[in-house]
């Protein structure tokens, strides 16, 4: 027999979101490798699939280690289901260096495609879907945490994060301060539970309802891609070639380095330079 690795998404929340194929896999894997065998077992249970002595603990810390053992429990002819808590394996949670490992040893990866709260929460947001940047957590602090939060302020993209009940809060109440109160926003959490919530509006209006709560369960941020630059105005270029003739350059050379640091046209920029009063050239094109 062939071996495989199965990636296996499980439920978020609600148990029906299982699908009969996953069902399946669970059911007839040799091994299933899971990042907490308690939550994995509770699942099997609950769904009537007898556990046996089927599971290996996979998480964060051991990871590396038990991805030589499942490989090789793969060349033996196993077949290996790969779960985690809830969702899909591999995304902010364990099993990229499982599949990368299999990969790199030319054993078959197969998926099972399932629930996720990152795509949940992405197609009830109501938030621009296509193009969308998935960034995990975030760093909690530092200089990493800060570099990726400036980089939001530009992004063309929906960005997607992840986020604790204990912090999403603060999170919140940073990313208004970087990206201004009016940026639209979106908090998903709970999904597919009982409690289930999906909170919209600005992130000024988001910072301030959150920082009132105490919450459950892990979050999904969402944050609007930025909206197109204001257009430079023909004043804000004047001043600029001022300032580049004033030292010196002439108006072609002005017109092109302020062309290239507005993000205008170079013909534009010169036609201002042009009309320009003479006395603040100081050398002629």
């Amino acid at each position: 027999m062939t071996g495989a690795l199965v990636v296996v998404s499980t439920p978020i929340g609600n148990l029906r979101d299982l699908s009969p194929r996953a069902a399946d896999e669970l059911r007839g894997a040799d091994v299933i490798a899971a990042e907490d065998t308690r939550q994995t077992r509770k699942l099997l249970s609950l769904t009537d699939i007898p556990a046996g002595n089927r599971l290996r603990s996979v998480h964060a810390h051991n990871e590396q280690r038990e991805s030589a053992r499942i490989v090789e429990l793969i060349r033996a002819g196993s077949r290996v289901v790969l779960v985690t808590d809830a969702g899909t394996p591999a995304v902010s949670d364990p099993g990229e260096r499982i599949v990368r490992a299999c990969i790199d040893a030319e054993l078959p990866v197969e998926v099972v495609p399932g629930p996720s709260a990152v795509l949940a929460a992405l197609v009830v947001s109501g938030l621009p879907a296509t193009p969308f940047v998935f960034e995990g957590f975030l760093a909690r602090k530092g200089a990493a945490r800060a570099e990726r939060i400036d980089a939001l302020r530009r992004a063309h993209a929906t960005t997607i994060l992840l986020e604790s009940p204990m912090r999403v809060a603060a999170t919140l109440a940073e990313l208004r301060d970087a990206l201004g109160e009016d940026r639209r926003a979106v908090v998903a959490r709970e999904l597919t539970k009982l409690h289930e919530e999906v909170q919209r509006g600005t992130l000024g209006e988001l910072a301030e309802q959150f920082a009132a709560r105490d919450l459950r369960g892990e979050c999904v941020v969402l944050v609007a891609p930025a909206g197109p630059p204001a257009p430079v105005g023909d004043e804000e270029i004047r001043s600029a070639l001022t300032r580049s003739l004033a030292a010196g350059a002439s108006r072609r050379d002005a017109a092109a380095s302020v062309a290239g640091a507005l993000g205008i046209a170079r013909r534009r920029a010169y036609e201002l330079a042009v009309e320009l009063p003479s006395v603040v050239v100081n050398v002629e094109s």
